[in-house]
């Protein structure tokens, strides 16, 4: 015998107003993206443009989840740091963006002043930058310590 009753597939089924609601979210979110293209509106967030004062050249080697060794391009270490803390997070982050590339090697990466306060990790191999003054003043320091050690 085939029973004539239908499931109940309510229960089985995203709710109809969740959906719509996405969908909206979806649409609205399309809508702001293709008005700001269209106007031509400039870039929110982006820091602003400086001159550079200072720039050095660091080597960034990762030993493990926290170790980080900082050199010199010619070999010369600058700090062996079993707990490097933020510059680790820096060294990882890097790290991740070259693999994503395909780097060979562990080239320099320049860590770079500008005249208008920003100080900046940017990765010639990749194009991957960090802006390392947002991170906090004592994140910051680490770094102004090591263009310090490096001569800048």
């Amino acid at each position: 015998m085939h029973s004539t009753e239908t499931p109940n597939r309510e229960k089985e089924m995203i709710p109809r107003t969740l959906l719509l609601g996405m969908a909206a979210l979806a649409l609205s979110s399309l809508a702001l993206v293709s008005y700001s293209v269209a106007t031509g509106r400039s870039h929110v967030g982006v820091p602003d443009a400086g001159t550079v004062t200072a720039r050095t050249q660091i080597v960034l080697e990762g030993l493990s989840a926290q170790a980080v060794i900082v050199k010199r391009p010619d070999g010369t270490v600058l700090a062996d740091l079993p707990h490097g803390g933020f510059i680790t997070v820096i060294q990882s982050g890097m790290a991740r963006e070259r693999l994503v590339h395909h780097v060979q090697g562990n080239p320099p990466i320049d860590i770079v002043r500008y005249d208008n306060g920003r100080l900046v990790a940017e990765d010639p191999a990749t194009g991957w930058s960090a802006e390392l003054y947002a991170f906090g003043s004592d994140n910051r320091a680490a770094f102004e310590r090591l263009l310090q050690q490096s001569g800048e």
